[in-house]
């Protein structure tokens, strides 16, 4: 399906590597112009001349700041004033025991998955409405559905932004503007990756797996863990005119996981 993002612009929070990389690197496959951002300057430079390589230098822009420290969203409007898509893929996470889990965490967890895409959208949705046209795409997680105790502040976190992402589709009332979430179940990253094998030394890495899907996601339909790409179609074609009548919703990527009918 061609999704046809041609002469659009896409900001991808957190883009240099894991799913953010592979949405970025998807965008650009269907044509749009892809802003990269990263905390570091080598992590960009490296994701971009990647991308670059793949698609040509002048579609793939970069954009060095953490997103999640106030200000920095005022920082990429003065260079990238106006974009089509905005992916708040932006994200961190942690095991941590409740009663152990500090304030200052649940703090950074917050300023992380939450104040980074809510500033990123109070700065560039108004444009988005006034143009009548626009995309807004927040990369939650299955744990907001299915709260784990082991991760109550990311569990939270994850929730919040569903009911942002809700609150928001409501200001697009009879625009051509959409915000949606979309949930992704475990997904093979590198750190995601790098964690399994360090708990199974010696053990091969499908065993592994498959032991990590037997402890941890027993309810798995698919029961592996996602490609990093699979996730990125699906905020591809969220991205698109293809999917201009799904507006609110929270679209779960998480392979059935969570044994709801909706």
């Amino acid at each position: 399906m061609n999704l046809d993002l041609n002469n659009k612009t896409a900001l991808v929070s957190a883009s240099t590597s894991g799913i953010g990389y592979a949405i970025a690197d998807r965008l650009l496959q269907e044509g749009a112009t892809v802003i990269v951002n990263g905390r570091s300057e080598a992590t960009v430079a490296k994701a971009v001349a990647a991308l670059a390589d793949k698609h040509g230098a002048q579609r793939v822009l970069p954009l060095v700041g953490d997103l999640s420290v106030a200000g920095s969203e005022t920082v990429a409007a003065a260079r990238y004033p106006a974009i089509d898509i905005l992916v708040n893929n932006m994200g961190t996470y942690a095991l941590s025991d409740f009663f152990s889990t500090t304030d200052a965490d649940w703090q950074r967890m917050f300023d992380t998955n939450v104040w980074s895409g809510v500033r990123l959208a109070r700065t560039y949705m108004k444009g988005m409405l006034e143009r009548g046209t626009g995309r807004v795409v927040f990369i939650s997680s299955e744990v907001a559905l299915a709260p784990m105790a082991a991760m109550a502040h990311y569990s939270a976190s994850k929730a919040t932004q569903l009911s942002i992402s809700r609150s928001l589709a409501e200001l697009t009332k009879g625009t051509a503007v959409t915000v949606n979430a979309v949930l992704p179940g475990p997904t093979e990253t590198d750190s995601l990756k790098s964690f399994i094998e360090s708990v199974n030394p010696g053990l091969p890495y499908a065993d592994a797996e498959r032991k990590f899907m037997d402890e941890n996601r027993p309810s798995s339909l698919i029961y592996r863990l996602a490609k990093p790409a699979e996730v990125a179609n699906v905020v591809a074609f969220l991205a698109s005119e293809r999917a201009a009548v799904i507006n609110g919703a929270s679209i779960r990527a998480e392979g059935g996981t969570v044994q709801t009918i909706a």
